[in-house]
């Protein structure tokens, strides 16, 4: 069949069912986005392509769907390269087309001219370049494929000079794989562990919210088995959090009441996670990964299985099938030893953890340093960043969808959000990007049209993103809430400053003349500001009315004090020793 590239390269698209891309224009990609809406695929033009990608991100993450990341070469590539890496380590599987410089001019440092392949070449599970235009489809449709296999984003980078060829070319074909139910040896053993368990743990993480039926499986495991769900570090979506069951995230601020559960367990069925290191550090001063105890990890990757902890069965295979497989060859007596006592347990710490959250209204000092107390002190009649998710809580409505940032504030909201069922928190993951917040939502907006979604930053995260603003007020960008914690400093820095390098604040303060209310009111938008508990409720229950009922989009600077939560990295910061000694007496002039 004669058509020319661009056709069969949207046509590939349309098989797929790729309906949205997300990036900035560039004549690299004009002869193909010409006809994405002939096609029935929207281009969402962002501010900035690193935005972009974060909302193809919360795209896919929200609904399952593919999303493509696309722009113009060199440069506005380049920018993508952040929110890929974020998509890579939140599973996400995304297609990145990537239009080079023309073959004729590729090595020669021509305009625009970056090597696109090796850039992305840790950032995705697998990349290809087009070397023939009649080959267009058929790479195009296998990036695709590896993508949804592995869950990650993959790379197709086009030299742009193969647009608008004729060619003669057949559309390839889709090759579906069913995903692995597990080794039947490694499932026998995995349920003949799970059945002699006398406190029986499930920490959910990814691979249940990806896996169709996975969280259902885990809780019908989990029922049978009186056995409590922790879930990994920002994966909170990962088992309803109405459940009497489930017991918390894991990690970073996460659930007292999951650490200690987790704690004294004998065995543990790590389900649909990679077991990242950062998920089980020490939280509130307590060693909590159970040393001692078997370790079941269910990984779809192999890669990933025992790569942080010892595990007595590995299973590579889909979490939703290895659940089912796992339940159907428990023994009759299963979970039956310390049932009830397990249960009783599980209901206390939750009740307990549930007052402690209740009554944490500040933040601590560390022995030796006084900065929280002085923050307070210095504005007392302001929010803490603890009465801000308070009051928050108070306005959520259980169906939303939310996104967090990187920063020390949405971090200290960890504990709060549950749902009741997957796919509604969008965290920035293990990569940590700042500037997630509000693209993350932007693309689950334009996937869940008809859901409320609301973004949390902190003002220094939010700096990366606020260009954004300018770009989600057109008419055709649906509405949504977008929250800013405004204290006017990098707070996660800033904590480390107080510890380790005695209040030495260097890159930490945010200018106090900006007003990130004024700029969304100034970009057409609503902004609004909340200054106590009782207005950020108020503001926050009318901005998601707006959204849901008026198509408005609301940003709400909520204004905290400076009170600082857990350092991110206790783990791998201690305090300089300065032995040689520095001085500015020493700096030189340089000659020019």
């Amino acid at each position: 069949m004669k058509m020319t590239t661009e056709e069969a390269f949207v046509k590939t698209l349309q098989m797929h069912g790729i309906q949205h891309a997300f990036g900035i224009i560039g004549s690299a990609m004009m002869p193909i986005s010409d006809i994405f809406p002939q096609a029935g695929i929207t281009f969402w033009d962002c501010a900035h392509e690193g935005s972009g990608g974060m909302m193809a991100d919360g795209y896919t993450r929200a609904t399952g769907k593919m999303s493509m990341m696309i722009a113009q070469n060199g440069p506005g590539i380049t920018n993508f390269v952040t929110a890929v890496k974020t998509a890579y380590w939140n599973h996400t599987p995304l297609l990145l087309v990537t239009p080079q410089a023309a073959n004729k001019t590729i090595g020669q440092g021509g305009f625009q001219e970056m090597e696109q392949m090796r850039m992305f070449a840790d950032c995705v599970c697998y990349q290809e370049e087009v070397r023939d235009p009649s080959r267009v489809a058929e790479v195009l449709n296998r990036v695709i494929m590896n993508a949804k296999r592995a869950s990650a984003p993959a790379q197709l980078n086009i030299p742009r000079d193969m647009w608008t060829q004729v060619v003669d070319i057949e559309l390839p074909a889709i090759v579906e794989f069913e995903l692995p139910s597990g080794g039947e040896t490694a499932v026998a053993d995995a349920a003949a562990l799970l059945s002699g368990a006398k406190n029986p743990v499930i920490l959910n993480g990814a691979g249940v919210v990806l896996s169709k039926g996975g969280i259902a499986a885990s809780k019908e495991l989990a029922e049978r088995l009186d056995a409590p769900v922790c879930v990994g570090y920002q994966h909170n979506d990962a088992f309803p959090g109405n459940h009497p069951l489930f017991a918390g995230p894991l990690g970073y601020n996460g659930s007292k009441a999951g650490m200690e559960l987790i704690k004294d367990a004998d065995v543990v069925l790590c389900l649909g996670t990679r077991l990242n290191p950062f998920s089980t550090l020490p939280g509130y001063g307590m060693e909590y990964w159970p040393t001692e105890a078997k370790i079941i990890q269910v990984d779809i990757n192999p890669d990933r299985i025992g790569l942080t902890k010892t595990v007595s069965v590995g299973i590579i295979g889909d979490a939703a099938k290895v659940a089912q497989g796992i339940l159907a060859q428990l023994s009759d007596t299963a979970g039956d030893e310390g049932r009830e006592e397990r249960k009783v347990r599980v209901s206390e710490a939750k009740t307990r953890w549930a007052q402690q959250l209740t009554e944490m209204t500040h933040e601590d000092d560390d022995p030796g340093t006084t900065w929280n107390q002085r923050a307070r002190d210095d504005k007392p009649e302001w929010m803490s960043p603890r009465m801000a998710w308070r009051a928050i809580q108070s306005a959520l409505p259980k169906e939303a969808i939310i996104s967090s940032d990187i920063g020390n504030n949405c971090a200290i909201g960890n504990a709060y959000p549950s749902f009741e069922e997957g796919r509604k928190y969008l965290a920035p993951g293990l990569f940590g990007p700042c500037g997630y917040g509000l693209p993350a939502v932007a693309g689950a907006k334009i996937g869940c049209p008809d859901v409320p979604v609301v973004g949390f930053s902190g003002d220094g995260a939010f700096g990366i993103a606020v260009t954004e603003l300018t770009a989600i007020g057109r008419e055709e960008w649906p509405a949504m809430t977008q929250v800013v914690f405004r204290n006017y400093q990098w707070g996660a820095e800033k904590r480390n400053s107080t510890l380790w390098f005695d209040d030495n604040f260097v890159g930490t303060e945010l200018d106090q003349q900006v007003s990130y209310a004024g700029i969304a009111n100034a970009c057409g938008l609503k902004g609004v500001v909340a200054r106590t508990m009782d207005e950020l409720t108020a503001a926050l229950n009318q901005a998601i009315k707006d959204q849901m009922e008026n198509g408005i989009t609301t940003l709400i600077e909520a204004m905290i004090n400076q009170e600082l939560g857990e350092p991110f990295r206790r783990d791998a910061m201690k305090k300089p020793v300065r032995v040689a000694g520095i001085d500015a007496a020493d700096m030189r002039e340089q000659q020019v």
